[in-house]
């Protein structure tokens, strides 16, 4: 999760709102809409819409306001009277595909078990939409859907006995996670899409990496290929499934810190 673009003033905010950009507060619901002399059968939605359907066909570069306007059948500068810039046209995309948020806890689940469901949902919304890793994050999250992941992140760590602050670097660390994992999936992907496109065959990249390698220089990626698990064909799942225990590990550990802390030691007196 994160913010794409600047949310400082943009001159078409008010004195008295939140220093937002008018979109972003339509977003929120805190204006009707971000503008005056709306074009008829335009809505803020139907942009972010048609902005999100352009990015899914045709990748984040092809997104633009002329593009989307054009593909609306509208001018547009009819667009900038909803959306004042690209980067928040940005952030409201993003926000738009993480729409849905995961289930809060379950009645008798475990932290983990839901910061796991969490992490989870969250790189399958990544994998569904690989544009959005193309969007640089420059801040937190300050449109309503990403906060309501937030929201249900914490929720999953209310009975933990971590601090706020504990909390909140729990789900930016995952959140790091989840993004670096689909990161690197989606290149993967793509390269493999591009050699498959070229003309004769490309070499299994451990094969190649066989040739080379002298032992005695380099013994444990030698040992690594005659174990003969490169052999076998990757499984991101596994991979991320892998990581994200590795993660939830650590979190257990200062969990469990926590709460030792709070009981009392054997040699202490009741009252």
């Amino acid at each position: 999760m994160g913010g794409s673009g600047d949310t400082g003033d943009t001159g078409d905010t008010d004195e008295d709102g939140t220093g937002l950009p008018a979109s972003i507060e339509a977003a929120w619901g805190v204006r009707e809409r971000p503008g005056r002399g709306p074009r008829p059968g335009l809505s803020l939605g139907r942009i972010v819409d048609a902005a999100v359907t352009v990015a899914v066909r045709d990748g984040l570069a092809a997104v633009s306001m002329a593009r989307v306007a054009a593909d609306l059948g509208a001018s547009t500068m009819s667009l900038y009277r909803y959306v004042a810039a690209k980067d928040e046209l940005l952030d409201l995309m993003i926000d738009a595909v993480f729409a849905t948020p995961p289930e809060d806890p379950r009645p008798g689940e475990g932290w983990r078990s839901a910061l796991s469901r969490w992490t989870w949902e969250h790189r399958a919304v990544l994998r569904r939409h690989p544009w959005v890793l193309r969007v640089p994050v420059t801040g937190p999250p300050i449109t309503p859907n990403q906060v309501a992941w937030l929201e249900h992140g914490l929720r999953s760590l209310r009975d933990t006995g971590l601090t706020e602050g504990e909390k909140l670097s729990v789900i930016v660390l995952l959140s790091g996670f989840v993004r670096n994992a689909s990161a690197q999936e989606a290149a993967v992907t793509e390269a493999a899409r591009t050699a498959a496109g070229r003309a004769g065959e490309v070499a299994s990249y451990w094969r190649t990496l066989a040739k080379l390698v002298d032992p005695q220089r380099f013994p444990e990626v030698s040992a690594l290929i005659a174990s003969g698990v490169t052999d076998e064909p990757d499984d991101p799942d596994a991979d991320f499934g892998f990581g994200l225990d590795r993660v939830l590990d650590g979190i257990d550990a200062l969990v469990r810190a926590r709460r030792a802390e709070r009981e009392p030691t054997s040699g202490s007196r009741r009252v």
